[in-house]
């Protein structure tokens, strides 16, 4: 059994090692005085509570980073799935059931549609929508009911991200619709939904 210590003996070590603190401030966060109005208690208990507000804040961003980090992998994981199924389909018709299913069922996206127009079709959509569906066009945010229906024909969904894909003589909307307002906002970043009409492109032009 260890030899317990002697508070005399503790006191006279931190006399004579006046630094010894400074290199554990995690440690004086977690002691325990006895409250007193003096100024040097005082200042020792604000010191202390501001080391332990900086390790409550310092854990909160430990824990932001590890959920950021495990978001990321699983939007990767699911992304190259995603990827290697379109570079493995054998027709349009395979990439669209693939993209849809893929998107409903492990992004889980309530409206996802992947749909391709001749120049007439795609006209009438741009005319009741009022939107320009050219090379590039990406809309993302929430919209009328006119234009979720025109697209979705579905008014239950509340915001969109809907972006042009081009085969051959073809035009096609790739269209993530979420019964969620606030799921595609104007400001969202668009790099996935970009990477996903490229590997479209790319496979469906061959």
């Amino acid at each position: 059994m260890s030899k317990k210590l002697d508070p005399k003996d503790v006191e006279l070590f931190l006399l004579e090692n006046l630094d010894f603190f400074e290199a554990r401030e995690s440690l004086v966060g977690e002691m325990k005085f006895k409250h007193s109005s003096s100024s040097a208690s005082s200042i020792l208990e604000r010191q202390i509570f501001r080391l332990r507000e900086e390790h409550k804040k310092l854990m909160e961003l430990l824990t932001s980073f590890v959920e950021t980090a495990s978001t990321n992998e699983d939007l990767f994981l699911k992304s190259k799935k995603l990827t290697l199924k379109i570079l493995d389909s054998k027709s349009k018709k395979d990439a669209v059931e693939i993209v849809e299913s893929i998107f409903r069922k492990e992004f889980k996206i309530d409206k996802p549609f992947l749909k391709f127009f001749n120049n007439t079709s795609i006209n009438d959509v741009e005319s009741k929508t009022g939107f320009s569906f050219h090379k590039g066009a990406i809309y993302c945010g929430s919209f009328s009911k006119e234009k979720v229906i025109a697209l979705f024909d579905d008014e239950k969904v509340e915001s969109m991200v809907v972006t042009v894909v081009l085969a051959g003589d073809e035009i096609g909307l790739l269209m993530l619709g979420s019964y969620d307002r606030s799921k595609y906002l104007g400001d969202e970043d668009t790099t996935f939904i970009e990477y996903i009409r490229d590997v479209l492109e790319k496979k469906l032009t061959k």
